[in-house]
């Protein structure tokens, strides 16, 4: 066990490790998030453009997470073997070509193709990045360098909707405004995967910016989880992890917050446009309330690591999510909508970010390649359901308001059932 004093010196390698490593990952995440979306922007005049229904843009938006589905374990074992920095690149470079092929969709199959194939090429990011902060950061940290991290997500949406809304207006060479959108917002994902393998270290044993000493402190201050291990049950091999229901029941939360969250974020922009806003103003409008997520993100992450508490905080972020998904369709004055979608993004990717931690505390090696990917591809069948019963509900009554309800009423399912298994597995281990 590391002293007192060792450890307060690993934990300032750590922050300085977090703050070269973190900030690269988060831009990963940015260009993945903005590839994986951006087509919700696209649709302001795609759909138009090609005949799309509402239900047909939600199923196709959906599938990306079928890809998804059927990949992602793979790919994390792959990361597992191959190392973050080559499979990294490897994720990052397909994916950013396979969303530019996206601009040239012509029909409605080809769409669904390019989105199934978009998946396929993405899976194993998240997993494989939230299984790296495991080689760096130990348990009692986790929540904030997770929440860092995701917080790419929401600034995706910060960058990506005015920059999206402005390059709608975008004509020329034969192409149209969402198909120059989706072609250049591919290419900083080509830059970033090629940026990996200079930028991404596949631990810290193989870090060349720490010494020695640094590397042990390093080791030992991840040996201490090690301790806790006995008293949780920690798994470690796969078979162990495939036959553990925590696995399972972790499912439950983690895929209602994501049906939550995708069915919000990809028609969001169209829920703004149909207040009268302009494609550019619908950018900006956007952009708001993930940028107070970011925030929100940040403070429930930290103050989850600082009162060793991770159920409490994610019911708390999904039960606000769920309030402000009523309240953006229970209010009429625009200015009440736009602040209920506000509290709904917070709650949503605050509470997502703390769960993670949850999944990182329980698997280890090899049941933590395979685990994280396991659960977090099963919970992101939710980014299918949400998108389309968005859609089939705005097609077959004309409005958002079942959509969102349903939406609300999978957040509340994610905070009694986190708040369940919490008391029954990880009540007694506090991080």
């Amino acid at each position: 066990m590391l002293s007192a004093t060792d450890r307060i010196a690993a934990d300032r390698i750590l922050t300085r490790a977090a703050w070269r490593l973190i900030p690269f990952m988060a831009a990963m995440y940015v260009a993945s998030f903005l590839d994986r979306v951006n087509i919700s922007f696209a649709a302001l005049s795609m759909n138009q453009d090609l005949g799309f229904s509402p239900e047909i843009f939600g199923f196709a938006s959906g599938i990306f997470f079928w890809g998804y589905f059927f990949f992602e374990v793979p790919s994390n074992l792959m990361l597992q073997r191959f190392g973050a920095r080559l499979w990294m690149c490897r994720i990052c470079v397909t994916w950013g070509v396979l969303s530019m092929m996206t601009a040239f969709v012509t029909e409605p199959v080809s769409f669904c193709v390019l989105r199934f194939l978009l998946g396929a090429a993405e899976a194993g990011l998240f997993p494989g990045m939230v299984l790296y902060m495991t080689y760096w950061f130990p348990a009692a940290t986790r929540a904030r360098f997770i929440a860092l991290f995701l917080a790419g997500v929401p600034l995706a949406v910060v960058i990506g909707g005015p920059v999206s809304g402005a390059l709608l207006g975008l004509e020329g060479l034969g192409l149209r405004g969402w198909q120059w959108m989706l072609i250049l917002e591919g290419i900083p994902s080509l830059v970033i995967g090629v940026a990996t393998l200079w930028m991404l270290p596949d631990g810290p044993a193989k870090t060349k910016w720490l010494t020695e000493d640094e590397k042990r402190l390093i080791t030992a201050r991840l040996a201490d989880d090690t301790r806790a291990d006995a008293k949780l049950g920690a798994l470690h091999g796969f078979k162990e992890m495939l036959a553990d229901k925590r696995v399972w029941l972790l499912m439950i939360p983690d895929f209602s917050i994501v049906i939550a969250l995708y069915g919000l974020n990809l028609w969001q922009p169209q829920m703004v446009k149909a207040m009268g806003y302009s494609n550019l103003e619908t950018g900006f409008i956007v952009a708001l309330p993930y940028l107070l997520a970011m925030g929100a993100m940040v403070a429930l992450g930290w103050s989850s690591d600082r009162r060793g508490e991770r159920p409490g905080h994610i019911a708390f972020g999904a039960l606000m999510g769920a309030a402000g998904l009523l309240g953006a369709v229970w209010f009429d004055h625009h200015a009440l909508v736009i602040a209920s979608l506000c509290l709904a993004c917070s709650g949503i990717y605050a509470a997502l970010a703390v769960f993670w931690t949850l999944p990182a505390l329980l698997l280890r090696g090899t049941a933590a390649a395979a685990g994280l990917a396991l659960i977090n591809s099963f919970a992101n069948l939710g980014g299918f359901f949400g998108p389309y019963v968005m859609g089939w509900a705005r097609q077959n009554t004309g409005d958002f308001v079942f959509g969102m309800t349903l939406l609300a009423g999978m957040l509340v399912l994610a905070a009694v059932s986190v708040l369940l298994i919490g008391r029954a597995f990880f009540r007694a281990v506090r991080t």
